[in-house]
């Protein structure tokens, strides 16, 4: 194939690699894939085939096999689609067709005058049409995408503001039990304030909806789709116990006997890199990018309420 600009070598050898690992693990989720899922990815791993092959045609490059990482990430993607079962990897589906979609996007918005803009068309037609494909099924089987991220952010929220609240109280109060009954105190409120803040903004999208598709039927234009709004207080319930439960995650050390803030930061970090990380995946977000900015909200949140702790107790005379 004539191409009159010859890309980086690292943006050839990463589209050809990212063509293969989507392929492996189409393969790897078909085996344990049934019904509908199991034929949609077999449309599916044809197509990824094909964008392989195409991408090695057109770079003149040979890749005998994934690199490492993309290895380890396969083997733990596909263990944890072996584990949760079809909504896991419906989810996984997703977050594959998105990231490609995302990437194949920039691309083309880079290169669209050029040979390569022209070649990512290609490919962007056929992600277009495993988009429409997946969530069709998603649609069909009930599985939203978004009700799990909002899981994820709820728990997210929940983390950072109460791991800040441990925090302040650690510098104000320095003492394990006061910073205990603080923290809880603060994690039921912010869960239950969180609840209620999802249930009215659910509420009254539901109300703006309801009078969209009066205003439908009454012009004769009703499309016919009713019901698929979600149910205020299911997903205030959601929300709120996620919330919560992100909430625990720095109080925990503290509960079983932590007198200082190390072990809450440590446990919240951690945890903060791996939500971070899950729902960069789901998203299609680079997910260093979303690691880094999720670290760095924690790490001005500490700083920020710990210096408030510390100029509440000099000001005030705060102690325990």
């Amino acid at each position: 194939m004539e191409r009159q600009l010859e890309p980086e070598r690292k943006l050839a050898r990463s589209l050809v690699l990212d063509e293969m690992f989507d392929l492996e693990l189409y393969k790897r989720l078909r085996a344990i894939a049934d019904g509908g899922l199991a034929r949609m990815l077999d449309k599916l791993i044809p197509i990824e085939v094909k964008h392989v092959n195409f991408w090695q045609e057109f770079f003149d490059l040979r890749v005998d096999g994934l690199d490492i990482g993309r290895r380890i990430k396969l083997a733990l993607i596909a263990g944890l689609c072996r584990l949760f079962g079809r909504t896991a990897i419906h989810l996984v589906l997703e977050a594959t067709e998105i990231y490609g979609l995302r990437k194949y996007l920039s691309i083309w918005d880079a290169y669209k005058d050029k040979p390569l803009g022209q070649a990512v068309r290609e490919v962007l037609t056929d992600e277009f049409k495993h988009e429409d494909a997946i969530v069709s099924e998603l649609v069909e089987r009930k599985i939203n995408p978004e009700k799990i991220r909002n899981v994820f952010l709820g728990f997210n929220d929940g983390l950072v503001e109460i791991l800040g609240a441990v925090s302040g109280f650690f510098a104000a109060f320095g003492e394990a039990a006061s910073v205990l009954v603080a923290s809880l105190t603060v994690a039921v409120a912010g869960s239950l304030s969180m609840a209620a803040g999802v249930f009215a903004s659910t509420s009254s999208e539901k109300e703006v909806v309801r009078m969209e598709q009066g205003k439908a039927r009454f012009l004769g234009a009703d499309n016919g789709s009713a019901g698929e709004e979600g149910r205020p207080i299911s997903l205030a319930f959601v929300v709120g116990v996620s919330y919560f439960i992100g909430a625990m995650v720095p109080i925990v050390p503290v509960l079983f006997g932590a007198r200082s803030l190390a072990l809450s930061v440590l446990a919240g970090g951690g945890m903060a890199a791996l939500v971070s990380l899950v729902l960069a995946y789901l998203s299609g977000m680079d997910v260093r990018k979303r690691i880094a900015m999720n670290l760095f909200i924690i790490a001005l949140a500490v700083s920020v309420t710990y210096a408030i702790g510390l100029a509440a107790k000099s000001l005030w005379g705060i102690a325990v």
